[in-house]
């Protein structure tokens, strides 16, 4: 009896669980796309007191969810490290609120930021288990803005620049792979726009020379597919 169940323990132990796409990992390239939501954000310098005698300060005091898409073009470079492009288009706006130390008034203003980015990464995978990978990610992205509008109270520079860093796991289905991934940029450009000749109505000046620098900052969940 006990060696009958010693057999079939090593059988057992000796039958391994079946694993989706196990070449997947081992292509040179390969192609796929992503889609997602994000959030744009601003982290602001103050200068306090405007050309217009006031002292003004802004915030963005709540994010507004965006839509992103994009393509993936991957290049294996050992069994650990992935080199990675993703160009995407977000769709996404920030809301401004000037508050004037004064009397308390409030302005509020959107900006709509429509933002062709082409980051540049490096991925690093652990040990495949089965049908699952964790992964970590790090790299530089060059940003357009393709939203950019003039005459608005507050206006951004139409280019930008940043490290992004974030994470994820690959999950290996019978067809395809699917990757859920968290994403944080950290642009290093000062983004405001201080020549205003745009400007139609000059006392809106005000909230540009309420500020010293803007850079940009996005928290992004992506789903790759692959």
């Amino acid at each position: 009896m006990t060696t009958i169940v010693l057999i079939a323990f090593g059988a057992g132990a000796q039958t391994e669980r079946v694993k989706n796409q196990p070449y997947a990992d081992m292509k040179l390239y390969h192609l796929g796309f992503h889609i997602g939501l994000h959030t744009q954000d601003l982290i602001l310098t103050h200068t306090g007191v405007t050309s217009g005698g006031q002292t003004l300060y802004a915030e963005i005091p709540s994010y507004n969810p965006g839509f992103s898409v994009g393509v993936i073009g991957d290049m294996y470079l050992n069994p650990y490290f992935n080199l990675r492009v993703t160009p995407t288009l977000y769709f996404g706006d920030k809301s401004f609120v000037f508050r004037s130390q004064e009397t308390g008034e409030e302005f509020k203003t959107n900006v709509r930021s429509n933002y062709m980015t082409f980051p540049v990464e490096l991925k690093y995978s652990a040990l495949r288990l089965n049908n699952y990978r964790p992964y970590v990610t790090g790299g530089v992205y060059g940003a357009l803005d393709l939203g950019r509008k003039k005459g608005n109270p507050l206006l951004l520079k139409g280019t930008d620049f940043g490290i992004t860093f974030g994470f994820g796991c690959d999950i290996y289905l019978p067809f395809f792979k699917l990757s859920p991934e968290l994403k944080f940029c950290f642009g290093l450009v000062d983004l405001l726009e201080k020549d205003r000749t745009d400007l139609l109505d000059k006392e809106q000046m005000i909230y540009t020379d309420a500020l010293s620098k803007a850079t940009s900052r996005m928290i992004v969940l992506t789903f790759n597919f692959e």
